[in-house]
């Protein structure tokens, strides 16, 4: 999985989970060669990897052994993951999306590795329990419609949207989208503590978090609910409900095409050229799990814009890790952290190749970019639930 001869980074992925599938065990190689996949050897796996336009090499008994011994060395930064388990999963998306509306479901498409798609209904119906991995569509959980309202009010897709929203949470017993999207941000929370690992991008990450902060609040002005918001919100916001986030404050003007000071879009001061964030640098025996998220073949890692693009380091809790980030700008890119028995990663901007995405642009055709280091980040996730536990050290 190294820069110099892995032709197809991330079908590598869908051959590692195609294999997870048949009941076979890969180990993830963590910092050697890019985070290279030990497979085992049969003519089915080459024949798959040579179908896929896949790199690969064969190695023998006593050569995979030494590797490993290598490896396990105590002064290597390097550790040999086992992973045991295809993870069953999840995308929350709205219904008629299409997968080029979503960098997740497009790679995942790209790397031929099987999602189902649930929205509200299911979560509330509590079927986020049957998977292992829930990655969230760039969803608005605050019911403010992504805060189109300035641009895209009179635009026959808003007006569409809206209705639908305003018709499904009717549907489901909810006198407003508000009180809905609420109620399934605390079905997300229960998943994660519950064991669940949660991946979002762009608004989901910042908007999943508002809203269970505003928990009881009306934070809605009249143009996305029908009547006004409670005085003086900004004060009662509850921070100890969040996940990542800590001291924002929100973007109050329905006009304003921004959620909270947590996003770093409109704070940032850098041009396309040189706009790129760092992965940290982990130890792979001690700290496997940023490791394997971090796994690439290249530590800088070209930045791309979104409605969320990026977070402000001053906003992000303690106890979370900022696992990419870019230093000069003061923004977090890619953070990590642990919630209950459960796990979450959020991911700012839409998608890593199309730096800027605006409403209505073409799709990213994948075959063009199929060593993409953006993208890889997205798929260590997808194959992190694949791990098999390790008992703490005590």
């Amino acid at each position: 999985m190294d820069a110099d001869t892995q032709k197809n980074h991330l079908k590598a992925y869908g051959i590692t989970y195609w294999t997870l599938e048949k009941q076979l065990k890969v180990k993830w190689l963590l910092n050697y060669r890019g985070g290279a996949f030990l497979l085992p050897d049969s003519q089915e796996i080459q024949r798959e990897c040579q179908i896929r336009g896949v790199s690969f090499e064969i190695l023998s008994n006593a050569k995979a052994e030494g590797i490993l011994e290598e490896i396990s060395s105590p002064s290597k930064n390097m550790e040999a993951i086992v992973l045991e388990k295809a993870p069953k999963i999840a995308v929350y998306t709205p219904r008629g999306k299409l997968p080029w509306d979503d960098a997740v479901t497009m790679v995942l498409s790209y790397a031929e590795i099987p999602y189902e798609t649930i929205y509200d209904e299911e979560v509330l119906n509590d079927a986020l329990l049957l998977y292992d991995w829930l990655h969230l569509h760039h969803e608005d959980f605050t019911g403010q419609y992504g805060k189109f309202y300035r641009a895209y009010k009179t635009a026959s897709w808003y007006i569409e949207e809206k209705k639908q929203a305003e018709a499904l949470a009717t549907k489901l017993g909810y006198d407003k989208v508000s009180q809905e999207k609420l109620a399934v941000s605390l079905k997300i929370r229960d998943y994660v503590i519950g064991g669940g690992f949660m991946f979002a991008m762009c608004s989901a990450t910042d908007s999943f978090d508002i809203a269970l902060s505003a928990e009881g609040l009306d934070i809605c002005e009249p143009m996305f609910d029908g009547d006004g918001s409670d005085a003086n919100y900004q004060n009662k916001i509850d921070y100890s409900k969040t996940f990542a986030f800590k001291d924002y404050t929100l973007e109050q003007s329905p006009n304003v095409y921004e959620f909270s000071s947590i996003d770093m879009t409109q704070k940032r001061r850098i041009s396309k050229t040189v706009d790129y964030f760092t992965l940290m640098d982990y130890s792979a025996k001690w700290d496997p799990i940023p490791s394997m998220l971090c796994q690439n073949h290249t530590a800088l890692v070209k930045g791309f814009m979104g409605q969320t693009t990026s977070f402000t380091r001053e906003e992000i809790k303690s106890n979370v890790l900022v696992m990419g980030e870019n230093k000069t700008n003061g923004e977090a890119k890619y953070i990590h952290g642990i919630k209950g028995k459960g796990f979450f990663t959020f991911y700012g901007g839409h998608d890593p190749e199309d730096y800027t995405h605006r409403v209505g642009d073409p799709k990213t055709e994948l075959d063009l970019h199929p060593t993409s280091p953006g993208y890889r980040l997205i798929l260590n996730n997808v194959l992190f639930p694949a791990a098999k536990k390790k008992k703490q050290k005590t």
